[in-house]
């Protein structure tokens, strides 16, 4: 298994678009500072049938050195999350055309 890097990306773009390699590659660095800067805005980015990237605020709080036990505090930061979609859990987990259907009230 090996890991989805923005070239593997751009050549995919290529390959099934059929663009240029330099065209391929401008409209992922573009996609990606789309997402980006929504992100950096606090906003959350939906990519329907994907997931919804997210980002939440954590407060600050004490934390404890492993090694010496002495407190430290952690500061207040952002953290950004990824909640996928029921499409692509459902994907992941090979129940691609899986149908939920309603229980029935017949007895």
């Amino acid at each position: 298994m090996s890991t989805v890097t923005r070239a593997n990306l751009v050549e995919h773009l290529y390959s099934r678009v059929g663009l240029s390699r330099h065209d391929s590659s401008m409209i992922l660095e573009s996609l990606l500072d789309a997402i980006s800067n929504r992100l950096e805005a606090g906003e959350s980015v939906k990519l329907s049938g994907f997931g919804t990237f997210s980002v939440r605020q954590k407060g600050e709080r004490i934390g404890r050195n492993p090694k010496t036990g002495v407190e430290v505090p952690i500061l207040p930061r952002a953290v950004l999350v990824f909640r996928p979609s029921q499409l692509l859990r459902d994907r992941m987990n090979g129940s691609e055309n899986v149908a939920v259907e309603a229980p029935s009230r017949d007895k």
